[in-house]
């Protein structure tokens, strides 16, 4: 029986122990987590949980008590701050734990702004963890005038829970549309008026130049010149891999930990998954941040750690909650070069589908369920609809998938 120790106490950490379990692994497991709360979902973070709609222990991936019921070590509010590959330890706290395998789960840290343009004044807010959406709830309050910087999704869904909670909401996004990075220009058009029709105030193709106040956030300046007069602003810029332990310890980083098709770094008895982690997918090197591919990948690691040689076969989906509207996305869009769009069956749904050539990618669904269950099972499928019959609203999807 061997010891295993997981350093990163997220999704795909909890993910990753509660199947080592399930598997029936004996030996002893240590669980580390930097903060004080027990493993917990983050999506809700930006959205039912600052909207006061969720509390605190329903965020729990598990109950408190499911890692004692299961032999699982938890230790919260610890830091893991070295790796000693030759002797097979880890200082946490300055205390050594023996491991056999390792597992890195340290998931990603939120981009700030830098202190030479006001990152650092009081009422500047990241939306990553929950002592970061307790910070600034108090501050998301009716009439308040606050900046999201940042138009990914973290950002929409921020100015979503913003506009929703009666604030003055303004967002700045200084590539030339909002989700540039992530969707086609049909699905940042469809969101942009979204937000429009709820009052929210969006800036394309215009960057923060800075931000003023003497200790607290007063205003901002953007770089067109406008200037604003603030309560608080948000920052959503995206995340960054926490690959600092893992540099620390000689493994081999590049745009996260890389890890091969089972999930194991460049030390053969140290293993990584979630969001830190880079792997093989297609010929090419991806980092996937996302629950389904924390989950996944975790539970792919914690196989593979008790002997199966199993490769990762990651089917990516996501999700996003803004206003009354879910957007649903299956597969990756990355390498597409046209975009049909199929009209939902009620109002205000949609369903935008991502083709390289005759291939089929991925499926942007808003509003649609069916669009996305059906695209979801194709791609998995390997299956490519003609973009033609997609974009027929009198095609019957479901047969379409039968085919």
């Amino acid at each position: 029986m061997s010891d295993i120790v997981v350093i990163g106490a997220g999704q795909a950490g909890s993910a990753l122990v509660a199947k080592l379990r399930a598997l029936g692994h004996m030996g002893k497991i240590t669980l580390i987590g930097e903060e004080a709360t027990p493993p917990y979902q983050r999506p809700p973070l930006s959205k039912k949980y600052l909207l006061g709609e969720m509390d605190k222990e329903r965020l729990y991936l598990r109950p408190e008590t499911f890692y004692a019921e299961n032999n699982i070590d938890l230790r919260l509010s610890s830091t893991a701050v070295s790796i000693d590959r030759s002797d097979k330890k880890i200082v946490v706290d300055g205390n050594a734990i023996s491991y056999d395998q390792l597992a890195l789960t340290t998931g990603s840290i939120a981009r700030r702004l830098p202190p030479a343009i006001g990152g650092l004044l009081d009422g500047v807010h990241v939306v990553r963890t929950m002592a970061d959406v307790d910070a600034m709830e108090p501050e998301c309050v009716e009439g308040a005038r606050v900046l999201i910087v940042g138009g990914g999704y973290i950002g929409l869904e921020a100015a979503a829970v913003c506009s929703k909670l009666g604030m003055k909401v303004t967002l700045v996004e200084m590539s030339e549309r909002i989700l540039q990075r992530v969707a086609a220009p049909e699905t940042s058009a469809y969101f942009r008026a979204l937000h429009a029709a709820h009052d929210v105030d969006i800036h394309e193709g215009i960057g923060l130049d800075r931000l003023t106040g003497e200790t607290r956030v007063d205003g901002a300046v953007l770089s067109d010149g406008t200037e604003l007069a603030l309560d608080m602003v948000i920052v959503g810029i995206g995340i960054a891999p926490a690959t600092e332990l893992a540099e620390s310890a000689g493994l081999v980083v590049e745009n996260g930990i890389k890890v091969d098709a089972q999930g194991r770094t460049s030390d053969p008895v140290i293993w990584s998954a979630g969001d830190c982690a880079v792997f093989p997918y297609r010929g090419d090197m991806i980092r996937l941040e996302s629950v389904q591919n924390a989950i996944d990948q975790a539970e792919c690691v914690a196989e593979n750690m008790l002997g199966a040689d199993k490769d990762y076969a990651p089917y990516p989906w996501f999700w996003s909650d803004q206003y009354d509207v879910k957007l649903q996305i299956a597969g990756l869009n990355s390498g597409y070069n046209n975009v049909v769009v199929r009209p939902g069956e009620r109002e205000g749904s949609v369903s935008h589908w991502y083709y390289a050539g005759d291939t089929l990618l991925a499926v942007d669904a808003m509003n649609d369920p069916r669009a996305y269950m059906v695209g979801k099972r194709m791609i998995e499928a390997g299956k490519s609809p003609e973009a033609a019959a997609v974009a027929d609203p009198a095609t019957n999807l479901m047969a379409l998938a039968k085919a």
